[in-house]
């Protein structure tokens, strides 16, 4: 599926009309509605968004904007995909965590990692799994730049690659380069990415990270501020964002709720409810609406769902339904065609 969030094109009408130019047109001749750019609900395609950074780099004349785009955006991009790096014990296993669900920002994505034998590097490639792709030389800066101030985040601002590289010849001087990511820079390489100490992967994610920061907006951004009446609605809702994450963190929705996790227990239990019937409840819900109006593959739905796996998923479904995932499909489509 070549489909990628709508935040990929956050900040993109700022920077285009901070260089002198007017986004509007560029977006629609590029397919792209204006209320998705920012938004982490809609999906745009990915020639789309190909058309539209490419386009913007040449009617402004900025041979790097891609990376000038890189600077607006930041993990919070990746929605949910941000707690799911924010409960990681070290730096590695956060960016684990992000790489684990990429698909749910964007199923286009790919992102191996690999260390050959004896290297003392990690070497983190992009690839974009669409064919026929126009030329997207700053689609690829704007994501390895992206993902480096993503990194930055994770790790600390020290960070820095050993070094970066580049499937095209440079766009700008070198120098340019070497500034924006501190190391040096490979030119027209056969892969696109980085290449990281080993270390790096293995520093334990710091408690003030700010990345628990950039979970705390977003959850501010999806749900209404809490003033202390019924707690299961709200609950329910941050459950609902947060379930591509796979690990629904408890504490962390207690603490955006301004409560002690006990204190978030015992105010469920006089709502005779629990954290896990709430989260099993809203999963129901989803997998139904998913079912009855998609024709969504099982597996994806497993990680929308949260769920590490599919056959988790299946037996889900036969306890909520009494039957498969696919069995309970045909069974609402039989029902809707005869209602």
């Amino acid at each position: 599926m070549s489909l990628i969030r709508g935040t990929s094109l956050q900040g993109f009408p700022e920077l285009v009309t901070e260089l002198g130019a007017d986004p509007a047109p560029l977006l629609a001749a590029a397919g792209v509605a204006r209320e998705a750019v920012g938004s982490h609900d809609v999906f745009v395609g990915y020639r789309n968004l190909v058309t539209a950074v490419e386009s913007a780099a040449l009617a402004t004349g900025a041979a790097d904007f891609g990376r000038r785009l890189a600077l607006k955006q930041g993990l919070e991009i990746l929605g949910p995909l941000a707690a799911a790096a924010r409960t990681a014990p070290t730096t590695g296993k956060a960016f684990q965590a992000v790489h684990r669900s990429m698909a749910l920002y964007s199923p286009a994505i790919v992102l191996p990692v690999d260390q050959p034998p004896g290297a003392d590097h990690v070497r983190l490639r992009f690839e974009i799994a669409v064919d026929g792709l126009p030329a997207h030389r700053q689609v690829t800066e704007l994501s390895l730049a992206a993902t480096v101030r993503a990194f930055r985040l994770i790790i600390g601002p020290d960070f820095t690659p050993i070094s970066l590289h580049l499937p095209h010849d440079a766009l700008v001087p070198e120098a340019e380069y070497r500034r924006y990511f501190g190391c040096p820079v490979r030119f027209a390489e056969p892969f696109s990415g980085f290449l990281v100490r080993p270390d790096d992967l293995n520093r334990p994610l710091r408690s003030d990270s700010a990345v628990h920061d950039v979970v705390q907006q977003y959850l501010s951004s999806i749900t209404p501020g809490f003033t202390g009446g019924n707690v299961t609605g709200p609950v329910r809702m941050l459950v609902r964002r947060l379930l591509p994450a796979g690990n629904l963190d408890r504490d962390m929705i207690a603490a955006h709720l301004s409560l002690h996790p006990r204190t978030l227990q015992r105010r469920l239990a006089v709502e005779e409810t629990t954290f896990a019937d709430l989260v099993d409840s809203v999963r129901r819900e989803e997998a139904e609406r998913y079912l009855r109006d998609t024709d969504m593959p099982m597996g994806r739905m497993a990680g929308l769902l949260g769920y590490s796996e599919q056959s988790v998923l299946t037996r889900a479904c036969r306890r909520w339904f009494g039957a498969s995932g696919s069995g309970h499909r045909r069974a609402l489509r039989a029902g809707a065609a005869r209602g």
